[in-house]
């Protein structure tokens, strides 16, 4: 049996994330293999070098704002006259994943790391396994218009999660048998607007992709033992507010292990994309889990692609 870790992006939640990985260690949940996108290829490859979940908290706990999304910069000025495709710089980030990164290159991970971008002229995910690990990093996390574009072999790659913020699919294709999928959430419920252009951004971009993570739950979870950690919610917090770290680590932590005391493998949670506090409504499902043949990244697409087609069809018809 092959387990793997399925990490999403989400910026300033990945804290969260890291309560979640802190409470499925605590529960003696490891992986065979990590698949990460975005704020969770940062996780990932930290999770992957064997950092203990407290550690990378700890990191977590002294980022601020300024660290990922220096504003009024350089590259700040040259996009508000149209000289450049980027917001802010990568500098920041970088001296982060060099300070914190223990492997230079993604093959030397001591748990296998696939770090997943998307290609700009295609619009295609690409998984990375190879190469420069702070570069594939860089990639996975570029947002677009936010953070500059990394080329890595000729290909201008920006954040994976454009088209693929949780890969699921990626995680089925390498073979593996069991995924523990950790999310970050988003900020739901709030009663105010962000106030901030770039926070405005950050949120649209998370609600579209929450949407695909739930199509995609719903197509694999008949396939494979997959286990959706519940996310958090409420969530109030900015997506550009890098200061409540400590809050959403304990949170998730309380969250996810409460959960794990719950769950056993005849059961599936209910609503597994609800985001919950506790308790976690959890219902039994009869009979016992079944691995399936994966489907491939491709006959997804094309699946997709038949299903809009029939969808047009029935429109014309009406």
């Amino acid at each position: 049996m092959t387990t793997a870790f399925v990490l999403s992006g989400g910026s300033n939640l990945g804290a969260a994330q890291i309560g979640m990985l802190a409470a499925l260690r605590d529960g003696g949940v490891t992986p065979d293999l990590i698949v990460g996108t975005s704020v969770g290829a940062i996780n990932g490859a930290m999770v992957a070098a064997g950092a203990d979940p407290g550690e990378i908290a700890a990191v977590w706990r002294r980022l601020r704002r300024d660290t990922i999304f220096p504003t009024w910069s350089r590259c700040t000025l040259r996009a508000v006259v149209g000289r450049s495709n980027c917001l802010c710089h990568s500098s920041g980030i970088r001296r982060l994943l060099q300070e914190h990164l223990r492997f230079e290159r993604l093959e030397q991970a001591p748990i296998p790391l696939h770090v997943v971008a998307t290609d700009v002229l295609n619009g295609r995910d690409v998984v990375l396994c190879t190469g420069d690990s702070t570069e594939a990093i860089l990639a996975s996390i570029a947002i677009p218009g936010i953070l500059p574009p990394v080329n890595i072999e000729g290909r201008d790659l920006i954040d994976g999660g454009v088209v693929n913020n949780t890969p699921i699919s990626h995680a089925v294709d390498l073979g593996a048998d069991v995924i523990w999928v950790v999310t970050t959430g988003y900020s739901c419920k709030l009663e105010t607007l962000p106030r901030s252009a770039l926070g405005m951004a950050l949120h649209a971009a998370s609600l579209a992709i929450h949407q695909r993570l739930a199509i995609d739950v719903q197509h694999y979870e008949p396939q494979v033992d997959l286990r959706v950690v519940p996310p958090l919610c409420p969530i109030t917090i900015a997506p550009t507010d890098f200061s409540r770290s400590a809050e959403l680590f304990d949170r998730a932590h309380a969250v996810t292990r409460d959960w794990l005391a719950a769950w056993t493998p005849q059961m599936r949670q209910e609503r597994l994309l609800q985001p919950h506090d506790p308790p976690i409504p959890i219902v039994t499902v009869p009979g016992t889990w079944h691995r399936l043949q994966a489907v491939p990244n491709e006959s997804l697409r094309q699946t997709q692609g038949q299903e809009q087609a029939d969808a047009a069809g029935r429109m014309d018809e009406t």
